[in-house]
């Protein structure tokens, strides 16, 4: 299509569909893209690119295909289960099945530790937790209202929070001088910048466990954050969707569990919930919103219209999650294959010196990068990610990308792939961070450049900048991506 015909054609769209507001412009959607092109097969293609920057969980699969061969009823798509074909094929209203409400606030409680529990009632459905968040953003806020988020945050947060409704983002900065954690400080500044900016901040959202950082919350910062909300008289939307990928100490304190013991407005309370991360199920789209206050759950159930849950879904998920056998039997396995294959990577990081933010939950790592860097800056951070991405064949995510304060900081997901592909990423680092030091030495010496994989200049030097900015062009291009790139699948 010539500019003029797309010019022409962008006049006949809304500004909705043609605002950068999905923000896939971005260099957390450009590794997915360089994936797309040349993705890893360990046979087929060795030298492609290893997905690392998709934060799935894929290490219990073998629980829930084995559960599923034992309950052939559970599926209408099975002899044993044809019979309720029909109960589950026709209409079906925005209320969602009983029995599944149910099995999610059964769920939602085992993976907290079974220390709160969850009204059935106030099950809102949505089409995972991407639907989840628009849904909330809708019922509380205003076109041009904003919401406090601490950052790093999850890049995608621009698509599902504000591309159709219109709701700003307010980043909140933590760094890494106190590993990230929110401070009551920094969301006085946050709030107050936004004040004098003329913006009405409807609220906070915060992720816990947190993603990119992998860790959770403690009780005081939560409390803290519960008094702050109630003093401004502003939402608390409480984005738990990593809640069960918590692998070791401290135990994951969720929202429901710290206002049982506070005097606080629970109208203000908010949660988002999927079965995307805790369970791996991203591809069945399970969102779930539970509030405190019946005017969400009323107007959001409405909203649900818009996204729901398939009927066939719920119908078989509904029967899984009530089996409280297997439903404790994987939690406990999912967490255990999540620790060990935590310490795994992480070690063998540690091999070459470099290391992680200290985590304990989520489906991936913060890795700090900052020595590699020769330059400091945002522009340093960029020229390290290309020649990951393009020469070490690695999608990572940058964490400018995540509004990280800090250059060099990079998130690293090892949930979403075999044992043998892993060992082949930590090959590929461990290689090109080795090669990278002898070549640095050896320029010390005889002042001449060396590459990995004979064509990595490992120098960043003005030149190599330059030209990485030239062999990204594709990487960077939005109109490269293949029309069946999984870019047009949510993305986590």
């Amino acid at each position: 299509m010539g500019s003029s015909s797309a010019t022409a054609n962008r006049l006949l769209l809304s500004k909705i569909a043609t605002s950068e507001g999905h923000g896939e412009n971005s260099p957390y959607f450009d590794g997915w893209k360089a994936y797309d092109r040349n993705p890893f097969h360990p046979t087929k293609n060795p030298e492609g690119v290893i997905q690392m920057g998709l934060a799935e969980n894929q290490l219990s699969f073998d629980l829930i295909e084995d559960w599923i061969k034992k309950n052939p009823k559970a599926s209408i798509c099975t002899p044993e289960g044809v019979e309720e074909f029909k109960n589950v094929a026709i209409f079906q209203d925005y209320h969602g099945f009983p029995e599944f409400r149910k099995a999610v606030a059964m769920f939602m409680s085992k993976a907290r530790g079974g220390r709160v529990t969850f009204d059935p009632n106030r099950v809102v459905m949505s089409g995972g937790a991407t639907g989840a968040n628009e849904l909330v953003m809708f019922c509380l806020a205003d076109p041009g209202d904003a919401f406090l988020v601490p950052s790093p945050y999850y890049p995608a947060f621009y698509r599902d929070l504000g591309w159709r409704t219109g709701v700003q983002i307010v980043p909140v900065h933590c760094d890494s001088s106190n590993n990230f954690q929110i401070t009551k400080e920094a969301l006085v500044a946050a709030y107050e910048k936004a004040q004098k900016n003329n913006i009405n901040v409807k609220g906070l959202i915060i992720t816990n466990p947190s993603n990119p950082l992998g860790t959770t919350l403690d009780r005081d910062t939560l409390e803290s954050l519960v008094e702050f909300i109630n003093q401004k008289n502003i939402h608390l939307v409480c984005d738990e969707i990593y809640a069960a990928t918590v692998f070791s100490s401290p135990t994951f304190t969720c929202i429901s569990e710290v206002i049982q013991n506070m005097n606080c407005n629970p109208n203000l309370i908010h949660i988002v919930y999927s079965l995307s991360k805790d369970m791996g199920l991203p591809g069945l789209r399970v969102g779930i919103v539970y509030s405190y206050n019946d005017g969400v759950v009323n107007i959001g159930r409405k909203m649900s219209s818009f996204g729901l849950v398939s009927s066939q879904t719920q119908h078989m998920l509904a029967s899984m999650l009530l089996d409280e056998e297997f439903v404790a039997r994987f939690l406990e396995t999912s967490s255990k294959r999540l620790a060990k294959r935590h310490g795994v990577f992480t070690k063998g990081l540690e091999e070459v010196g470099i290391n992680c933010l200290k985590s304990n939950a989520g489906l991936f790592c913060w890795m700090d990068l900052r020595r590699l860097l020769k330059d400091q800056t945002y522009d340093g951070e960029m020229v390290l990610w290309r020649v990951i991405v393009n020469e070490v064949g690695l999608n990572v995510s940058p964490g400018s990308s995540f509004k990280c304060v800090e250059p060099g900081w990079f998130r690293v997901c090892f949930a979403n792939m075999d044992n043998e592909t892993v060992e082949v990423a930590l090959k590929r680092i461990r290689t090109f961070v080795r090669q990278g030091k002898k070549a640095q030495d050896q320029a010390v010496q005889v002042k001449s450049p060396k590459r990995w994989k004979s064509n990595l200049r490992l120098s960043f030097s003005s030149s190599s900048t330059r030209r990485f900015d030239q062999e990204s062009v594709n990487v960077l291009s939005p109109h490269m991506m293949s029309p069946h790139s999984p870019l047009v699948r949510a993305k986590t």
